[in-house]
């Protein structure tokens, strides 16, 4: 089941199961700017990251002695959330643990996603709630991807000096090596190879957006990070879209950590608190 949202200028759809967004329609420039999937290329559209990002070592992590199993990316995106309100302009859905998923993430939470259009600016408010008595600890990311071409650009708001840690191509886990990206510098080119060993995973970043533009048309995607400390760029390579993905988490490397509570990136979130995360996304042709 799909859900709508919409005003003059934009209509934006959004999936029951994963609460994934799955539609950024400019009713302006009459264009789609949401990857519409392809099982042949990339299957997904804008899943939610929670509670992990990325991989873990054998898909297995340590908490308080015990070993639990998570596969990539967590397991919100595998559920039908539940809506919890909608209006023209605006919906949430929420998804909460079950008992499936407190067999491998032993934590009671809520995850609320807002969907909101004004003007012509997307807004995406995601919230965790720690239901526990104790210290809940969680990564969460963002993962949408946004139609463009091989020679479209990402533009930093202000220069960067920035150096992507390397993934492994086929267990996507950090490995020690980095590659320079940009120095002192604003734009990324997509180039049909770009993306050839894996997504450019980057932190340390000054900007506050990055904006996807075109050489050979005036439509643009101004995306806001929402503070994120990394933030993901990726793509099947020489796929039609690029993925603009921040992040409050990483993926492993290959340093076993002996508790979930010492991943890199993780986040804590102390008992019966919130944690917001929002990004943007501003739509301009």
């Amino acid at each position: 089941m799909v859900y709508y949202i919409e005003n003059e200028h934009l209509k934006v759809g959004v999936k029951l199961h994963g609460c994934e967004l799955t539609s950024v329609y400019s009713k302006d420039a009459s264009f789609e700017y949401l990857w519409q999937g392809d099982t042949n290329i990339w299957y997904g559209q804008s899943p939610i990251l929670f509670p992990i990002i990325g991989r873990l070592i054998d898909d297995t992590y340590t908490l308080d002695g015990k070993n639990y199993k998570i596969n990539k990316h967590g397991f919100a995106r595998n559920y039908d959330w539940k809506l919890l309100s909608q209006e023209e302009n605006t919906l949430s859905m929420i998804f909460s643990d079950n008992e499936e998923t407190i067999q491998i993430y032993p934590y009671h939470f809520d995850l609320i996603v807002t969907y909101t259009v004004k003007g012509k600016t997307l807004t995406v408010t995601h919230t965790v709630i720690n239901k526990n008595d104790r210290v809940m600890y969680f990564s969460l990311g963002a993962h949408p991807g946004f139609n463009c071409e091989i020679g479209d650009k990402l533009v930093f708001d202000e220069n960067e000096t920035l150096s992507t840690e390397k993934i492994h191509l086929t267990e996507a886990l950090r490995l020690p090596d980095t590659v320079p990206v940009l120095n002192n510098e604003k734009e990324i080119t997509i180039t049909k190879d770009i993306f050839a060993e894996d997504a450019l995973i980057l932190n340390s970043i000054k900007s506050q957006c990055i904006t996807l533009k075109s050489d050979n048309h005036p439509r643009t995607v101004k995306f806001d990070m929402g503070n994120s400390p990394y933030l993901g760029i990726w793509a099947k390579p020489g796929a039609p879209y690029v993925c603009i993905e921040p992040w409050f988490g990483v993926n492993d490397s290959y340093e076993k950590k002996d508790d979930f509570s010492q991943k890199d990136g993780i986040n804590k979130l102390e008992a019966q608190e919130k944690f917001n995360f929002i990004w943007k996304a501003e739509f301009s042709h």
